[in-house]
């Protein structure tokens, strides 16, 4: 490979190259990354990004191999630093100086990150290498470890995709975003990736009906152009659907269709209003999302033209106008520019260079930082050790209390964030390091009900609760007792519930415990009973409750398939199991009739690809959801006792357990929990998932 790198830079750059090189591979020996492989490896494919992706020259690639020679012995650069020149050196240690920011640092905030890098060095190649070295580590974070993949993650896309994003380096940025997503959401990935797949045929299909109207057209007016048919990356789709709260079938600009432009410089403009007129005459135009980056370009240099159209029949079609360079430009950044015009790659690159240290030192991410916002839905903070923790939007003080230790949530009286002193009720934020505060005197109350958001803080709290008043209930029950025997006085079980009513309780131990902590005067028990039994107050009973049950509509379709076909037999596939709001398909079996599976299921992509003819479309019915629906997750432990937590916890939703088993995994040295529920939707399942990973000792939760 480093030949291959070397072959296009002059004979003094592929020595620099090549005597860099020498010194990683006698440093490195031996060592090797997590799959065992020689961790020159990862140089080498950082390198390759750097020279053909990125298009930087021939210093960048030597500093590539010096910085990860030196990293851990910095008495190399000293030892070799006469035999390259000084930019090498400098990009070099402002490489080392990079690599020892730890997150916790940076607070995992986008924009401290970027002062670091600054500080560091004024030369932007440094942010551009790191980028590359990042880009390596996500096409290969399969290799680490789950702890590791977790981390990684995370700081990617905190960190480096902003600054991707600023920059106008959008192929890199995007891949990022998907790489992110795929081991963050993998079910969603998996959705997102097949649908894509099954509806490639369809999108050709209205790609070719759009554009055929306006052939003539374009034509007429002189105009020079090919088109590209755009797919939204599956990020893109993912952080749509989190935004809109719609399915994969509801986000309408799925693709659009690209109209890229040969013309000169000097009549770009003009030539992109031209095509804009004719789209627009033909289709009608959403004028709410018309972009218009040719007049005034992003700060970054991206230019094109972005509206969104509707076709004959309904349909939503994102059209983007730019010339051939705009889209040359736009792919990369500024570094398309120079082999786009074949300038000599190391005195044009300077242009791009002085671009991207522009944009690095502005003060804010204006257009991110709109977007960075749903792009987790989750906040991230600090132990004082530095221990990361992971918590709901909108977790307070309280709730990071209860996620570290039962004990400590019962008993916490506030933090100290950033010095400051704050409430039990304070929402945190991500990035910030949080100390809890705790008093042996603090007992939970009721109110705090109405502040915490995570499953585990609001579950203990509500145990703390129940075992309160059941030893206040106990009290209640033996006063009420007593005085009952020193009156004399008797009470039925139908006059004890309106004794209840009366107090407006919604149970007797509610009743009893307000009775044993002196809410309730016993007194005017007394008062009640005597009335009741001398019949100078009449009591009426309140009407029946009356008990909401669900429709039974076992047999009845919960699916439309195919145009609207009937008395079609089919089954849920039992290798994916698929609820009510699963995105989904129905593949045509040869025994069994038609086996409805999920776009996520671990077969879909085999079935689509292979027997795309014996698919059919299907969706649910609006009344799909009175039914119960069968499926399966698996939850890994790393201790057994929190079996009782996960079916309280599964207990408190709509849903019933009809399998409970758990088996010992030495290897992993975990328990696997495999539990099979009846849930009536797809949203149910998901907050259980959700409350499922935030129990203590609970490692991994994932559907089968």
């Amino acid at each position: 490979m480093i030949q291959t790198i070397c072959k296009r830079f002059d004979e003094v750059g592929r020595l620099e190259i090549l005597r860099a090189y020498e010194i990683a591979t006698s440093v490195l020996d031996g060592e090797t990354r997590s799959n065992k492989h020689p961790f020159i490896e990862h140089p080498l494919a950082v390198a390759k990004i750097v020279s053909e992706e990125l298009m930087l020259g021939s210093s960048s690639i030597a500093a590539v191999f010096l910085h990860e020679a030196s990293r851990n012995n910095p008495g190399i650069i000293e030892t070799h630093r006469g035999e390259f020149r000084r930019d090498i050196i400098d990009i070099t240690l402002g490489l080392n100086k990079i690599s020892q920011i730890k997150p916790r640092d940076t607070k995992l905030e986008a924009e401290v990150y970027r002062r670091l890098i600054a500080s560091y060095s004024n030369d932007p190649r440094v942010f551009l290498i790191k980028l590359a070295d990042r880009l390596e580590i996500m096409r290969n974070l399969y290799i680490l470890s789950k702890s590791d993949q977790v981390r990684k993650n995370l700081e990617t896309i905190l960190l480096y995709v902003p600054l991707a994003h600023q920059t106008g380096i959008y192929s890199i940025k995007s891949e990022l975003e998907d790489l992110y997503l795929r081991y963050a959401e993998p079910d969603k990935y998996r959705e997102i990736t097949n649908y894509l797949k099954s509806t490639e045929k369809e999108r050709e299909i209205l790609v070719r009906d759009f554009v055929e109207p306006l052939k003539d057209r374009l034509s007429a007016k002189g105009i020079n152009y090919h088109l590209k048919a755009r797919t939204k990356s599956a990020y893109s789709i993912w952080r749509k659907m989190q935004v809109q709260g719609v399915s994969i079938k509801e986000v309408y600009d799925i693709f659009a269709i690209r109209f890229i432009i040969n013309t000169p410089l000097e009549s770009e403009l003009s030539v992109c209003w031209d095509v804009y007129s004719l789209v627009t005459e033909k289709y009608k135009p959403d004028t709410k999302r018309l972009r218009d980056w040719l007049t005034t370009p992003k700060p970054n240099g991206y230019q094109s033209l972005h509206t969104t159209v509707q076709n004959d029949r309904g349909q939503y079609i994102e059209v983007q106008i730019r010339t051939e360079r705009m889209d040359y430009n736009a792919e990369i950044g500024f570094a398309s520019h120079a082999s786009y015009k074949g300038i000599k790659q190391e005195t044009a690159i300077s242009e791009w260079l002085s671009n991207v240290r522009n944009l690095m030192q502005q003060s804010s991410y204006s257009e991110y930082e709109q977007i960075a916002p749903s792009v987790l839905q989750d906040v991230f903070v600090f132990t004082p050790d530095g221990e990361l923790r992971q918590l709901h939007a909108g977790a307070t003080v309280l709730d990071f209390a209860f996620n570290i230790h039962s004990n400590i949530g019962l008993h916490c009286t506030g933090a100290k964030i950033g010095g400051r002193m704050v409430p039990i009720k304070e929402p945190l934020k991500t990035g910030e390091i949080v100390e809890i505060l705790t008093s042996k005197t603090q007992k939970p109350t009721r109110d705090w009900l109405n502040f915490v958001t995570t499953s585990k803080a609001r579950g203990k709290i509500k145990q703390y609760l129940a075992q309160i008043e059941n030893k206040q209930a106990q009290i209640g029950k033996e006063l009420l007792d007593r005085r009952l025997r020193n009156w004399k006085m008797e009470i039925a079980d139908d006059e004890m519930a309106m004794l209840i009513k009366k107090y407006k309780r919604d149970t007797a131990n509610q009743f009893f415990s307000d009775l044993g902590n002196g809410t309730i005067d016993i007194s005017d028990i007394k008062t009640f009973i005597t009335e009741l039994h001398d019949g100078q107050k009449e009591v009426r009973e309140n009407p029946e409750i009356e008990r909401k049950k669900r429709e039974d509509s076992k047999g009845d379709d919960v699916l439309v398939i195919g145009k609207g076909l009937k008395n079609i037999d089919y089954k849920m596939a039992k290798c994916c199991n698929p609820v009510f709001g699963d995105e989904v398909f129905g593949f045509v079996t040869i025994k069994e009739g038609i086996k409805i599976h999920r776009m996520s299921c671990p077969n879909a992509a085999r079935l689509l690809n292979n027997y795309s003819h014996r698919v059919q479309k299907v969706k649910w019915k609006d009344d799909s959801a009175a039914t119960d629906f069968q499926t399966t997750i698996k939850i890994g432990a790393d201790q057994e006792s929190v079996t009782n937590n996960i079916i309280s916890t599964i207990s408190a939703f709509k849903s019933s357990i009809r399998s409970f088993n758990v088996t010992e995994n030495g290897r992993k040295g975990i328990f696997d929990i495999v539990a099979t529920l009846y849930v009536p939707n797809i949203g149910e399942l998901d907050k259980i998932m959700a409350s499922l990973k935030k129990i203590k000792g609970v490692k991994q939760v994932t559907r089968l």
